[in-house]
């Protein structure tokens, strides 16, 4: 007997100076501008999507000790910003990512709490770490946690957030005009928290929001980062393409939940997702092929090319062959304070794995580039889209997906009109909204107000 279809969750990230985004279009807008963002979020409501998702600004992309231009352009306080669109939207979840190396649990747990009270419980946290000293230069600790305590530093800075939060119950204002009373208990929010990270006490001034606490998000894939997910997450982000990969990450996450007390259905793997559209399949891939030229430049692609080779490479032609020279070994190189270069710890076994890719295809270093950094997730016809859609949850590959679209404020409308009404037809997303909070409209289970955040069992290297 064949199981039910899946529900299909969906989550829309606004792009800002992501990768993704095509800034030289002549259909892209001032991402600053408020509505920007009113669009596409607006847009993500109208079709059933259950969060609209911001990233964080904290982090400066810089390479021969000069910052990439749109990050310094700047992106806005996204809390900040989420708070503003609450006014302007009814039912979609409002998620923001707020870094737990470089802030304090105090200050984030009150911007939570108000923006679960303001959104009537629809208030997400996307939890994440930063090692990288270019970001820590930005505040007064500078770059002191080293990269393997900034998990450890996240688990005991989560657990006293959520603890500050949870100093208040429901029902605790009562605000009792005859009595004259107007706390249950007159030590609401008294919290003290103790730790290798945090020694705070005090009250805590903000009582909780419809949710108790936001939904829990998290983006880590390495072995570290998935651990915390299971041990802490309602919501985790693969950012695997491949299929095989997008499965083997899947099975991996769910697997980890038992040792935690956790089902299946508590945490939801959700992989950032691309899309290109045609009225035929030639279209589709013909419309993808321009994306992907346009988000990858000349400039971009030798930017790419030097944090694998970790050499000053801007002579180069981008159009030309890759360069004869080996990549440069030592640590303090030309992209050494940025976190993407963790992810070629064998630089010359890749430089030769690219090599053989650009001799093969008589590919120039930008052409090279286009290749080895993926392509658009989904590609074809509304119908065709759809389906890949469907059959990846079917698979047991993800939960959902986190739409990213590489345009504003428009890029969504496209996928909006075009594929959302398939999946709908097909009872795969929703048509409305069916609960009040954020939690429930994802579906998952109601949150535990004994909750405490469980230490992650990290596997030996």
């Amino acid at each position: 007997m064949n199981r039910p279809r899946r529900r299909i969750r969906l989550g829309a990230f606004y792009p800002g100076t992501n990768s993704t985004a095509v800034w030289s279009d002549p259909a892209w807008h001032d991402y600053m501008e408020f509505g920007s963002f009113v669009h596409l979020a607006r847009t993500a409501e109208h079709a059933g999507f259950d969060f609209f998702f911001l990233a964080e600004a904290l982090r400066l992309r810089e390479q021969h000790g000069r910052v990439y231009e749109r990050d310094v352009a700047g992106r806005p306080d996204n809390v900040t910003m989420l708070a503003a669109l609450a006014a302007v939207t009814e039912h979609i979840g409002l998620v923001a990512t707020v870094n737990s190396t470089f802030n304090e649990p105090y200050e984030v747990a009150r911007q939570f709490a108000t923006l679960d009270q303001l959104t009537c419980g629809r208030a997400g946290w996307n939890v994440v770490t930063s090692w990288e000293r270019f970001v820590g230069e930005n505040f007064r600790r500078g770059g002191f946690l080293a990269q393997e305590q900034r998990y450890e530093r996240a688990r005991l800075f989560l657990d006293a957030a959520l603890g500050l939060m949870r100093s208040w119950r429901p029902g605790d204002v009562v605000a009792d005009r005859r009595a004259g009373r107007f706390l249950r208990d007159p030590r609401a929010g008294a919290f003290e928290h103790h730790d290798a990270q945090f020694d705070i006490a005090g009250r805590f001034n903000v009582p909780c929001g419809p949710q108790g606490v936001p939904v829990i998000f998290q983006a880590g894939g390495s072995e570290q980062g998935r651990e915390f997910a299971a041990a802490t997450a309602d919501v985790i982000f693969g950012m695997y393409s491949d299929t095989a990969e997008k499965k083997r990450f899947y099975a991996d996450v769910k697997a980890r939940l038992p040792r935690y007390g956790r089902t299946a259905d508590s945490l939801l793997v959700m992989p950032a997702s691309t899309f290109a559209l045609g009225e035929t399949e030639a279209e589709a891939q013909e419309a993808a092929r321009v994306v992907r030229r346009l988000q990858i430049d000349g400039a971009s692609a030798i930017r790419f090319l030097e944090q694998l080779w970790n050499r000053d490479l801007s002579g180069y032609d981008p159009e030309g062959p890759l360069p004869a020279i080996d990549p440069a070994l030592d640590a303090d190189g030309v992209a050494s304070r940025l976190a993407s270069v963790r992810h070629y710890p064998d630089r010359m076994a890749t430089a030769a794995q690219w090599r053989a890719l650009a001799e093969a295809g008589k590919l120039s270093i930008r052409d090279l580039v286009i290749e080895v950094t993926g392509r658009q997730t989904f590609i074809g016809t509304p119908a065709s889209v759809a389906a890949q859609m469907a059959e990846l949850v079917d698979q047991d590959a993800c939960d959902g997906f986190v739409m990213v679209p590489h345009l504003v404020p428009g890029g969504l409308d496209e996928f909006a009109d075009n594929v959302l009404p398939l999946l709908q037809e097909r009872g795969l997303v929703r048509t409305g909204y069916e609960g009040a909070t954020l939690r429930e409209n994802l579906g998952l289970p109601a949150c535990d107000p004994t909750f405490t955040v469980r230490r992650a069992t990290f596997a030996e290297p």
